[in-house]
């Protein structure tokens, strides 16, 4: 498996750490839908979190709104719809960014809530 593979794994558990820390219980990882996949789908109270997690390094830092697009948000709307019919939840869906930064050999987790509307 490639180092930006296993980065990106490192990343997805820094983010569900986070969460955890931050008082979400995780409901699952990795959530396939179609040709759709949720990172991560968490809760806190009556909000459920889709949570796209960015892991990036100093030498690759590109624009969030780059690495998610119209498409790639379409088709997390629809993993996130069919999430919550097939377990008949009456939640909040809100659609938040993790982003996991390497610079010089430390990482840093930042956490953007409702990221969609900054699209």
């Amino acid at each position: 498996m490639g180092n930006h593979n296993e980065f990106g794994k490192l990343g997805e558990q820094m983010a569900t750490d986070f969460l955890l820390e931050h008082g979400y219980k995780i409901c699952v990882r990795n959530y396939r839908y179609l040709k759709a996949e949720l990172d991560i789908i968490a809760r806190k109270e009556r909000i459920l979190a889709i949570v796209e997690v960015k892991s990036r390094n100093n030498r690759f830092l590109e624009d969030v709104s780059d690495a998610i697009n119209q498409k790639k948000i379409k088709l997390l709307v629809m993993a996130a719809d069919q999430y919550v019919v097939e377990n008949n939840l009456d939640v909040e869906v809100r659609f938040d960014i993790i982003t996991v930064i390497k610079k010089g050999g430390k990482l840093s987790v930042e956490h953007l809530k409702d990221a969609f509307y900054y699209f």
